[in-house]
């Protein structure tokens, strides 16, 4: 694998009614984020009974600013008023080291 130097950390705040389907979307996304290819690692995960989480990692701003464009973000901001109590916090990170 490719040094990651930059990432991605969003936490996601389902609505209570909601939570099966935000844990569907992000188990399904999988397969959009194994077609970009400037993304170097994905991790859809579970925060709390309604709070999730995405962290991925990329070689440079290039392939982040790609993702942050692509399928999974179109998907999620076209739903998140409908899914989720608040916005997605999402911020954009540097890696200072990993292994993986």
């Amino acid at each position: 694998m490719s040094q990651s130097n930059v990432g991605i950390l969003a936490t996601l705040k389902a609505k209570h009614e909601k939570v099966q389907e935000v844990e569907a979307f992000l188990k399904g996304a999988i397969t959009l984020a194994e077609e970009e290819s400037g993304t170097c690692t994905w991790f859809a995960l579970k925060l709390g009974p309604s709070t999730f989480g995405i962290f991925d990692t990329f070689q440079n701003d290039e392939g982040r600013q790609q993702h942050l464009n692509g399928k999974i973000a179109v998907a999620l901001m076209a739903n998140a008023e409908e899914l989720m109590l608040e916005a997605p916090d999402i911020k954009q990170i540097e890696i200072l080291a990993a292994k993986i």
